[in-house]
């Protein structure tokens, strides 16, 4: 086996390699009728959404990073013939399909396509209309439904944050709650499996989309190379946790996990919806977790387990003691004022990413969060986010940090 390339010990080392996804035509497939199904509240549009995706991207790379790309990875690997006619049949498998005739057309229409437009159309979905006549000849039985799609887009995609976590030189592909996403870390695994970063490469799994719990990268945070800190919230259960604690556990590169017991609602939706790292004793955070709350710290026991300690404490407290700290800023989103919290808490304002320490990229709508994180001098590069930020994510939603520079025991 030879070395990994991934390589993430702390949240805010500098940023050298992410892996994103361009918004594409699975957007243009959210109709008002299914938004709730696709948890969606709104429909971008995507032409900006590309525009203010694409400044994000530039910004990621004239700072340093490489930026790899979901789709284009894709691509690379189902090249090979026979990896494309698995995975094709993996992912009608998981597509729900209805009626028996309609599978074996899918899968003749699918293996069909080129390869970039195979990886469009899964991610875009497959609309009844989509089918060549000849196929949809074969389809009487579909006919009556009223349903638009045979396979339904993904349009949470480009919050590839959620799919997986980089963790030391290892990765959690998440097991995600919802119906919606479950299709998504096939993608991701697919990649794992077969890609050339990854093939041959000594990159262990801590956590497989195959398991029974669920667990979503936004609830993990690495905060330094010996802890991390992972959310308990309405996404991940507790039971995912333990187990991707024993597996880091058993490669000895991390001594702690602190489980943070957050609201499990929407708006609380994931650890890094209302918590982020932006240098090495300040964070962001939504005034709602402040305190007190409950924290599990989970440490390796002797005979390969895990042991538990329970405290209640405030948030600010917790950071101090487990990070070995003097002091922390917790800067509040929109100052911790009610009406201006809640407003750009919408439009995550405390969903910053870090791209070294001291340095973040968030949206420029969240003016008042920006501006105090300016006033305790973290330096401040803004997107535009009119349209990106109508599927509910800020800039650390929409990246997946493959490579960050050690910055030691922080």
């Amino acid at each position: 086996m030879g070395e990994t390339f991934l390589n993430i010990t702390s949240e805010i080392g500098k940023l050298k390699a992410v892996l994103l996804h361009r918004p594409s035509r699975e957007v243009e497939n959210l109709v008002p009728e299914y938004l709730e199904r696709l948890l969606f509240d709104d429909i971008p549009y995507l032409k900006i959404a590309q525009q203010e995706h694409d400044a994000f991207a530039k910004v990621l790379q004239d700072n340093g990073a490489h930026v790899y790309y979901i789709e284009n990875m894709l691509e690379d690997v189902l090249a090979d013939r026979a990896i494309r006619n698995s995975f094709i049949n993996v992912f009608l498998d998981e597509s729900n399909i209805s009626g028996k005739s309609v599978r074996p057309v899918l899968e003749e229409y699918l293996s069909s396509l080129d390869t970039k437009e195979l990886v469009c159309m899964l991610i875009a979905g497959v609309r009844k209309k989509d089918m060549p006549e000849d196929m949809q000849n074969k389809l009487p039985e579909a006919s009556d439904s009223s349903y638009i799609f045979y396979i339904d887009p993904m349009p949470n995609l480009y919050f590839t944050r959620d799919i997986g976590a980089v963790i030391g030189n290892g990765l959690s592909i998440s097991k995600m709650k919802t119906e919606a996403r479950k299709r998504e870390t096939l993608l991701l695994k697919l990649i794992y499996d077969h890609h050339p970063l990854f093939k041959g490469s000594d990159a262990p799994l801590w956590y497989g989309r195959e398991l029974p719990y669920s667990i979503e990268g936004g609830d993990e945070l690495v905060l330094n190379s010996e802890m991390i800190a992972v959310g308990c919230s309405e996404r991940t259960d507790p039971k995912a946790i333990e187990t991707l604690a024993k597996n880091i556990f058993k490669r000895g590169k991390f001594k702690k996990v602190l489980v943070l017991d957050i609201p499990k609602c929407r708006a609380f939706m994931h650890l890094d919806t209302v918590f982020t790292m932006v240098d090495y004793d300040k964070f962001t955070i939504h005034p709602g977790i402040e305190g007190p709350m409950n924290l599990y710290i989970l440490t390796p026991d002797f005979d390969g387990g895990i042991k538990s300690s329970y405290q209640t404490d405030t948030l600010e407290n917790i950071l101090k003691s487990q990070l070995k700290l003097d002091s922390v800023e917790l800067i509040r989103c929109g100052g911790g004022d009610p009406i201006v919290a809640a407003r750009e808490q919408w439009n995550d304002g405390s969903n910053t990413l870090s791209i070294a320490p001291g340095v973040v990229i968030t949206y420029e709508r969240n003016y008042v969060s920006n501006e105090l994180l300016s006033k305790h001098n973290i330096k401040v590069i803004t997107i535009a986010s009119s349209e990106l930020s109508r599927g509910r994510g800020g800039p650390r939603c929409m990246s997946m940090p493959l490579i960050r520079e050690d910055v030691g025991t922080l």
